[in-house]
């Protein structure tokens, strides 16, 4: 079964950055679309960014678009979120999850990692 671990989250003040990584156990990794996901407490879940399994294709939530970037390294097994001009509203809990398939599109996530905490604040 595939195994997902996040990692790079923390405190960081409005308009910083950081880097979430999603490193993958599976040597079939580049088969799968990632996606990142994060939930605000008191909030439902919502999905922020999917890549493909070849990368080629990305989409983006509205609230992240032109702020956030997704990529991913097959080599390494490892899928980035870099995260830029953070705002106080994106304080989440972050998770990725691998689709069933290796489009982000019409796509169920099967398989979860525990997530991340992102904290913006001054």
């Amino acid at each position: 079964q595939l195994q997902l671990v996040e990692s790079g989250g923390g405190l960081v003040q409005p308009g910083g950055s950081l880097r979430l990584s999603c490193a993958a156990s599976l040597f079939t990794f580049d088969y799968y679309a990632i996606g990142w996901f994060r939930q605000a407490p008191g909030k439902e879940r919502e999905g922020v960014s999917c890549i493909s399994s070849t990368g080629s294709s990305t989409n983006y939530a509205d609230s992240v678009k032109g702020r956030f970037t997704i990529s991913r390294d097959n080599a390494k097994n490892t899928v980035y979120l870099q995260m830029n001009s953070l705002k106080p509203e994106d304080t989440a809990v972050y998770y990725c999850a691998a689709a069933d398939g290796s489009t982000c599109r019409g796509t169920d996530f099967g398989s979860w990692g525990q997530g991340t905490q992102v904290t913006v604040s001054s």
